[in-house]
């Protein structure tokens, strides 16, 4: 019997979960049909933000990959938007003429970003923040500009303010509400977030009003936004401008097919339009009674009341939501639900102490709590939630009310977790409607231990993360001394099911040599392996196996290749090396004539305390290697950037080691080494730290009775200052030391993990015992780095044993 057709047009979160739901209830009842106007299968919008700000992937939030459409028979066309519905024909048409008939049509068309409407809202450098393409076109503008401006103070425009800051952009905010987030916060609340953003270098302009976008060509009205003009005349400069001023529905595919819309595609409880009951419409998209919802716990409960009248149950009513908002604005959780600001008949409920960051208002009506908003401190916003919902009195607690559950007395729990004071009803996880008893079953009957094998049968946390600490809670309770925070295993990318430690391993035990034995022994999906693998694979094999497995140069990425930085412009930047940062005539003349000669437009003293020549032509790169007659720097590789270092004893007068030479030597012993991440180093002739030896991956001190060797430090996106290792009293203690810190993490580092990213994995004393309590096994890896080092190629000078194709330095004639 031929299989009735069910058409989703709007691949998103909203629309997805419905057919999740779907197949659940009724797994073959429709062929399915999905279209998206994006190119990638369905993620975690609300995930933007960390990817905004390097903290994950997009990979990382993809929710459903195209294989699960194709585990489920669904027929996906992405990067199709869809043009018309005929409803007549019970068809629709995509914008490139694909189509697809229907018996049923679901539309979760999502919303669309406002857009103020002011002069240059159409220049270059203006963009939205609504989806994949517009947050990978602000990390490209990171990466080339200075000065961003985000307009709009809700958590949309925080977040985007907050990854651009950490991508290195100098970020103002401007919002013409007088406080941020006045939706969701009340001025107080709003005012100590916004002192903790502006301590973390965010710039704000509250209670102001965008009156142009001023470009940089034809007298100031087009080409690339330059600045932005308040009203009044002010300007600040502005290379990158952000729209985060608010959504809007998008029915303009819905009032085309004629359908009703008035603030959204009217619905009815069963989700269906009220012009043609075989089109259901739910998410941003929708009205229903009036209200358009913009948050995730109400677009899933109209999946799941949706999915039951497709599945021809013809049960289920959706009758609004009461909403609640829980939020973590750049690492500060915040939390608000009902009546917060306090209305006429109401009374507050106050706790304040900004020293701590802590800022607690309860709103009461009656006996009854009827609004709440918390700052720093959320624990308890579902407990004051459920007694918001439930209209449950609270005359007998209202003393202890502000305290939270667990402190009730004889009431609650006091003393126990939040999570032992729920009752297998409530619910954990509002964006998916997860109750603790869900979870605590999966996590008995499926042997879960893990929250990313929670987040995969339940769906808690797997939306906003919120309710994340609470998991871990009742994962902890109920596997008790099983549960591990962390996933158990993470594949390499998806080209295999083996992780980073599973490739490391089978390479040592199989003697593995060549990619092709790795993808053979590990049964690798895709047979030559993608642009993740392959330069993992590459080091883990050269650095296992020095001098036995050889280099492949097309396995690394085109800094590596072209052992140079490319670029925004295309050009190239050379960093010759300058042992410990000493220079002398000699070179300083080299490079002053190598600048004249191939005319290199800036010159630039890095951080590292070496000189950058910046502007240089690919196919002149060889030429320069030759004449600056230096060795090279590797400021383009995963490997020893640089040895900074102070004067030291030699000139400082509270010099106490020479600190120069000590750098100078360090330099001259690893620099020639490959290694997981960059790394840096650092040493300084005292303790007053001129070298920064304090946040580098290894900092060497020095102190009256020798050295301190400090570890796992990082000065990039986010500043980590290094662990003491341990203290030595010479040179070569100091080279020793760090060299088998050094090549312990070459061989047990995964690839581009930072130094502190494996000590924390592992444990700093995990590494005291590797390096301080066994000598001989120090003195083994300090050896065992030396003989990898030993004779490999300078790659500006021996072409040759260094595999550097010179081809790709040639000219192309145009």
């Amino acid at each position: 019997m031929k299989k009735p057709h069910l058409v989703l047009v709007g691949n998103g979160m909203a629309g997805v979960r419905t057919l999740e739901e779907l197949l659940k209830l009724a797994p073959d009842l429709y062929d399915i049909t999905v279209f998206g106007a994006e190119p990638h299968p369905n993620y975690n919008r609300i995930l933007l933000s960390p990817v905004l700000a390097g903290e994950q992937t997009l990979d990382e939030i993809v929710l459903n990959p195209v294989s699960w459409y194709q585990e489920h028979g669904i027929r996906l066309h992405l990067g199709k938007k869809v043009a018309h519905i005929d409803r007549v024909r019970r068809r629709v048409v995509a914008e490139d003429g694909t189509s697809a008939d229907y018996d049923r049509l679901l539309l979760a068309t999502g919303s669309l970003p406002f857009i103020p409407p002011v002069p240059g809202h159409t220049l270059d450098g203006v963009v939205a923040y609504r989806d994949i393409a517009d947050t990978q076109a602000m990390i490209d503008a990171a990466a080339k500009y200075r000065h961003a401006v985000v307009i709009g103070g809700g958590l949309l425009g925080l977040e985007a303010a907050n990854g651009l800051m950490l991508r290195g952009m100098q970020v103002t905010v401007v919002h013409l509400g007088d406080w941020l987030m006045e939706r969701q916060l009340d001025a107080t609340a709003a005012q100590l977030l916004q002192r903790s953003l502006e301590a973390r270098g965010l710039r704000f302009r509250t209670g102001t009003q965008t009156q142009a976008l001023i470009g940089d060509k034809f007298n100031g009205s087009g080409g690339r936004v330059m600045a932005v003009q308040f009203k009044g005349g002010e300007e600040i400069p502005a290379d990158l401008v952000v729209m985060a001023a608010g959504i809007r529905p998008n029915t303009e595919l819905a009032e085309q097919a004629g359908l009703h819309c008035q603030r959204g595609i009217v619905v009815t409880d069963t989700l269906q339009t009220v012009t043609d009951p075989r089109i259901y419409a739910l998410g941003e998209c929708a009205s229903h009674r009036g209200v358009a919802y913009g948050l995730v716990a109400p677009l899933f409960e109209q999946g799941k009341v949706c999915a039951t009248h497709l599945a021809q149950f013809g049960i289920g009513r959706y009758t609004g939501s009461q909403t609640s908002t829980k939020l973590k604005v750049t690492g500060i959780d915040l939390y608000s639900a009902g009546d917060f600001l306090g209305g006429e008949g109401t009374e507050t409920i106050v706790m304040s102490d900004p020293f701590a960051g802590v800022y607690k208002k309860l709103v009461v009506k009656g006996d009854k709590l009827v609004g709440a908003c918390l700052y720093g401190d959320t624990v308890d916003g579902s407990w004051y939630f459920k007694l918001l919902r439930e209209g449950r009195t609270i005359a007998d607690i209202r003393d202890r009310l502000m305290f939270g559950e667990s402190n009730l007395g004889d009431a609650g729990h006091q003393g126990q977790s939040k999570a032992a004071t729920l009752q297998d009803s409530d619910e954990v996880c509002g964006c998916n409607g997860v109750t603790k008893g869900s979870i605590c079953k999966a996590i008995k009957e499926k042997g879960l231990f893990t929250l990313d094998e929670v987040r995969k049968h339940t769906k808690a946390s797997a939306s906003c993360g919120s309710c994340t600490g609470l998991v871990e809670q009742l994962i902890m309770a109920t596997a008790g001394g099983d549960y591990s925070a962390a996933p158990r295993k993470k594949a390499l990318c998806g080209c295999t099911d083996a992780s980073h430690q599973d490739v490391r391993e089978a390479i040592v035990k199989g003697h593995l040599l060549t990619r092709a034995e790795v993808f053979r022994a590990l049964d690798w999906k895709t047979p030559s392996g993608c642009p993740t693998c392959r330069p993992a694979l590459n080091y883990y094999l050269i650095s296992t196996w020095p001098k036995e497995a050889q280099d492949d140069p097309q396995s690394r990425a085109i800094n590596e290749r072209s052992h140079a930085n490319i670029q925004k412009d295309g050009t190239y930047s050379v960093i010759p090396r300058m042992w410990g940062g000493e220079t002398n005539s000699s070179e300083l003349r080299r490079i002053a004539d190598v600048v004249d000669k191939f005319q290199i437009p800036t010159v630039k003293v890095t951080g590292g305390q070496r000189i950058d020549l910046l502007g240089i032509k690919k196919e002149d790169l060889p030429a320069v290697w030759k004449d600056l007659d230096m060795v090279s720097g590797h400021a383009y590789a995963k490997a020893l950037r640089t040895v900074k270092t102070c004067v030291g004893s030699e000139w400082c007068r509270f010099g106490t080691q020479d600190s120069t030479q000590m750098g100078k030597d360090l330099e001259r012993q690893l620099w020639r080494m490959y290694a997981p991440h960059k790394v840096k180093l650092a040493v300084s002739g005292c303790p007053r730290n001129c070298a920064e030896a304090g946040i580098k991956d290894v900092g060497v001190i020095g102190v009256d009775s020798g050295w301190e060797i400090h570890i796992a430090g990082n000065g990039g996106i986010k500043t980590e200052v290094a662990q003491f290792l341990c203290k030595v009293k010479t040179a070569d203690e100091v080279l020793e030391f760090s060299g088998a810190f050094l090549q312990l993490y070459r061989l047990e580092g995964w690839y581009l993990e930072r130094t502190v990213h494996y000590v924390n994995r592992v444990g700093l004393d995990y590494v005291k015992r590797r390096i301080l309590d066994d000598t001989a096994g120090r003195q083994a890896l300090w050896a065992q780095l030396q003989f990898a080092l030993d004779g490999e190629p300078d790659p500006w000078v021996e072409f040759d044993k260094a595999r550097v194709d010179l081809r790709q330095f040639e000219k192309v004639a145009v």
